[in-house]
């Protein structure tokens, strides 16, 4: 074994990776890149916007501009593209929001030994967050749908189908997609009734809300109402053990028409369960939050929907940023 395999410089960068996500992690619950804006400005200035202690608000500016988040000459300090791009609220791209989520994680994340022992979730919501922790995770979702759904939509061919449900589709931002690049498209948004204020206002944000209604139940309990041509669920059976993803994809296709195609979008592990990173990873973090969800394999899915009685299964080429893939099938 060589010397340069024998350094622990790659464990200690992993054991220290977490302080870049704090120090990001800090910053954007600062909303210190919307501050900056696209001015340019020295770190009294910033930490005056901030209402911050000078000294500490230049030591962040420093950190971020090593983490190539920020831009220093001259002791004037600037937004990259890249932080101008996602981490400014006025762009089109700001995935701020998912990126809090991440932050109210940590705590879980730091018992994971704990969970690993006792195999329950340890994540818990202390009330005066909750409703912070619930808008970073709905605006999360929404920030991340928003990037990837324009391009995810132009890889899946419904142009000959009508109706479309997207089944816990929170603020229906899939849903509103499928219908620009389908005008013939109808489609229904079906998620709690607590997702229902802000899915309408997105839709009508979109001038949608013609072609796209909200149903309010709890799918994971209750009969799915209705008939499509399409049913879609983005990012929902991870939250399932293995028996219950089977009954909701079950559920997903008895509201299918004849000829019906069912569409699932998640993280999607290798057939030997170790990987993509990220499926691996995420598959931790349903152990932390949820009592059995967990990350499913192709082979797992195309089980399931052998077993719901769903044929021409393949899965659709797709690049996204986090790993995520495309299984669909025709009943």
């Amino acid at each position: 074994m060589s010397s340069e395999e024998l350094n622990p410089g790659r464990l200690l960068q992993l054991s220290g990776s977490y302080w870049q996500s704090c120090t990001l992690h800090a910053a954007v619950k600062l909303d210190l890149f919307t501050k900056i804006g696209k001015d340019s400005l020295k770190s009294n200035d910033l930490a005056e916007r901030l209402k911050a202690d000078k000294k500490a608000a230049e030591t962040l500016l420093n950190a971020l501009v090593s983490m190539g988040l920020l831009v220093k000459s001259n002791e004037i300090y600037t937004n990259t593209v890249y932080s101008q791009s996602f981490l400014c609220k006025d762009s089109e791209k700001y995935i701020g929001h998912i990126i809090m989520h991440h932050h109210y994680l940590v705590n879980s994340w730091s018992q994971l030994d704990k969970a690993v022992i006792t195999g329950k979730p340890v994540k818990v919501v202390s009330p005066e967050n909750k409703q912070e922790e619930l808008e970073s995770f709905l605006m999360g979702m929404f920030n991340m749908a928003m990037n990837l759904a324009p391009g995810l939509v132009e890889k899946i061919d419904i142009s000959n189908r009508k109706t479309l449900l997207d089944l816990g589709g929170g603020p229906g931002t899939y849903a509103i997609f499928f219908c620009l690049n389908n005008p013939q498209l109808k489609a229904t948004v079906a998620d709690f009734s607590t997702t229902k204020p802000f899915a309408e206002s997105v839709i009508k944000k979109f001038n949608l809300s013609d072609r796209i209604d909200f149903k309010g139940i709890d799918y994971s309990v209750e009969d799915i109402p209705g008939s499509y041509d399409v049913v879609w669920l983005s990012h929902i059976i991870h939250q399932e053990n293995p028996q219950s993803a089977q009954k909701l994809i079950n559920k997903a296709v008895a509201v299918l028409n004849p000829g019906g195609m069912i569409i699932i979008h998640d993280f999607i592990l290798n057939n030997t369960m170790d990987g993509p990173l990220f499926p691996a990873i995420f598959s931790l973090n349903m152990l932390l939050a949820t009592k059995s969800g967990q990350s499913y394999s192709q082979e797992q899915i195309e089980n399931m929907f052998r077993s719901a009685s769903i044929k021409d299964i393949k899965r659709i080429p797709f690049d996204s940023s986090n790993d995520s893939g495309i299984i669909l099938g025709v009943i």
